[in-house]
């Protein structure tokens, strides 16, 4: 995978010092990833929910045509005015719309299909988050979650987000509507 762009490193650089969870932002290689699927749905429509500081809606903004738009869900206003930061330094940042609020809200406000979706939010939601999406991505687009395995605590599940995750697992296996597939990146 090619090195991020400089603009991607000063936003990690700048998330390690600043932020109090710097490990919640997506790694550039599963970044990447993401917007090379994008690119293969020739999508033009993504929901992010969960946006942190921004680094996967500014790399997946990159995958979209000029009249792209990605809708990014978050409550955490202190990050998202980080992400906003580096959304104005980049060519591809006037695609991003950030909506500030329960992601939810801001889904059952939303019209028209979805190309690609990405969820990587709290994981106690996720149900709640695919349950919402999945009814709005169009046949073929594509809907991404994160932290399926949950560092492998999905194995020997303690806490509520453990269970969360091994309950999240089971509802997406057992959902009739997708083909689901496991994929290890990072």
């Amino acid at each position: 995978t090619p090195q991020p762009s400089p603009l991607l490193a000063d936003l990690t650089r700048e998330t390690q010092e600043l932020m109090a969870m710097p490990d919640m932002q997506l790694g550039h290689v599963e970044a990447t990833f993401l917007r090379i699927l994008l690119e293969m749905t020739g999508g033009k429509r993504v929901l992010e929910i969960g946006t942190f500081t921004g680094y996967t809606s500014l790399v997946l903004a990159q995958g979209l045509p000029e009249d792209g738009e990605v809708i990014t869900c978050d409550i955490d206003a202190e990050a998202t005015t980080l992400a906003q930061k580096y959304w104005a330094k980049s060519p591809h940042g006037h695609k991003i719309q950030l909506r500030l609020g329960p992601a939810l809200d801001t889904i059952s406000t939303l019209e028209g299909a979805i190309d690609f979706a990405f969820i990587d939010a709290d994981k106690v939601g996720y149900i709640d988050y695919w349950e919402a999406v999945v009814p709005m991505v169009r046949p073929g687009g594509i809907i991404a979650v994160d932290n399926v395995l949950w560092q492998g605590r999905v194995l020997d599940p303690h806490s509520e987000s453990d269970h969360a995750m091994v309950n999240f697992n089971k509802h997406v296996v057992q959902d009739k509507r997708v083909d689901p597939v496991l994929v290890a990146v990072r």
